[in-house]
């Protein structure tokens, strides 16, 4: 059955006729790969995101182990991240040769707990990668004096998190880079995969500039091992094109979650709390409560009412497969959120009279547990 109320839409909307402009301004350019898009988009990135200097990369699985790499971060070497979060936060870890930590999450918060990271520091911890996960930044404070108290780097996962704050500072500034996606569900999305760094350290972009494109120097001069990950024309064009509409349409995220929290508020789930002002509202997620089938339950009677739902994320990284050798101890906080998450629709898209039928089925949801079969 096809939602009515779907998860999110992809196709552009208002900024249709943008995003087309810059598609044809790039097919009569000729000019695909590295070029002047590219360069004007960073330019642009790094100012809206309170940067000094910013790079574009093929995805933000690359920018984390581009950033990894340009500090030298590598085999032999520990990072320390959450295993609540999309997977390739550690792959990408992995990716620069280096092995993940995970420490667990704060309950209320979502993001790697500072207190379980601290608990993880061992000699051969090189840097912390907290994870901004569903647009609300990770207590950065706090990881901030655990950083400096132990000599580590932090480098941010800021996927989800575009234009998001830290306790009034921008996200991918307060650690010594941030890494981005434009995946196109994200806050700016771009029309197939594309991701950036961004820092304030000039020689940490010169060499992930470097590393981006085959370690070259100069054409055909490679100095060292790098990879080929850059952004294309075509997206940076595209990005372009949307990033003046960012603010905007962070605030309708952040209206339709002021109006979901109001709605909600005796309803027979959990809403994560708002624990930054910063929040920009990637996803809005709920916890539906730890008894057996309890998520199960509540998205079967909302498809039912014609909204779709998604889970954001089932299963901690460390318990699968691919990570299960660096899975030290339990982690019993991510592991119960796995259990609980249901994300709810929230994109600039969505209409305030979706929010209010979509609280109101949840309402319907709970007269509907409380309802006693006739004996």
């Amino acid at each position: 059955m096809t939602a009515r109320i779907p998860f999110v839409t992809l196709r552009p909307r208002e900024d249709e006729a943008d995003v087309r402009a810059a598609i044809e301004r790039v097919l009569a350019s000729g000019w695909f790969v590295l070029g002047p898009e590219v360069e004007r988009f960073e330019e642009e990135f790094a100012a809206a995101s309170g940067a000094s200097h910013a790079i574009g990369v093929g995805t933000g699985t690359d920018a984390i182990a581009l950033i990894l790499r340009a500090l030298d971060v590598g085999p032999g070497d520990e990072v320390i991240t959450t295993p609540l979060s999309a997977a390739y936060s550690a792959l990408a870890i992995q990716m620069a040769g280096a092995t993940p930590v995970f420490a667990d999450i704060d309950p209320r918060r979502l993001t790697v707990d500072p207190a379980q990271v601290e608990r993880m520091v061992t000699p051969r911890t090189r840097a912390i990668l907290p994870v901004h996960l569903y647009g609300q930044a990770a207590d950065m404070v706090t990881l901030t004096a655990i950083a400096t108290r132990h000599h580590l780097a932090i480098v941010e996962d800021c996927c989800q998190a575009h234009l998001g704050h830290a306790a009034g500072r921008p996200v991918g500034t307060m650690g010594v880079a941030g890494a981005f996606s434009f995946y196109p569900t994200k806050n700016l999305g771009a029309l197939g995969d594309g991701g950036a760094i961004i820092t304030n350290d000039a020689s940490l972009a010169t060499r992930a500039r470097r590393l981006r494109n085959g370690g070259q120097t100069t054409t055909y001069h490679h100095v060292e091992f790098g990879v080929n990950t850059r952004l294309d024309e075509l997206q940076a064009a595209i990005l372009r094109a949307r990033l003046p509409r960012l603010r905007a349409w962070t605030e309708v995220r952040r209206h339709l979650a002021r109006l979901y929290r109001a709605a909600l508020a005796d309803a027979p789930i959990r809403v994560l709390p708002e624990l930054d002002a910063g929040h920009v509202y990637h996803l809005f997620v709920v916890l539906a409560g730890d008894e057996p089938a309890a998520r199960d339950r509540l998205r079967q009677f909302l498809d039912q009412c014609g909204v779709q739902t998604l889970v954001h994320y089932p299963t901690t990284i460390s318990s699968q497969p691919a990570f299960a050798r660096f899975a030290s101890t339990e982690y019993p906080c991510a592991e119960s959120a796995c259990r609980q998450v249901v994300s709810l629709p929230l994109h600039p898209g969505l209409e305030e009279t979706a929010v209010h039928e979509i609280a109101s089925a949840i309402g319907r949801f709970q007269a509907a547990l409380h309802r006693q079969p006739s004996a």
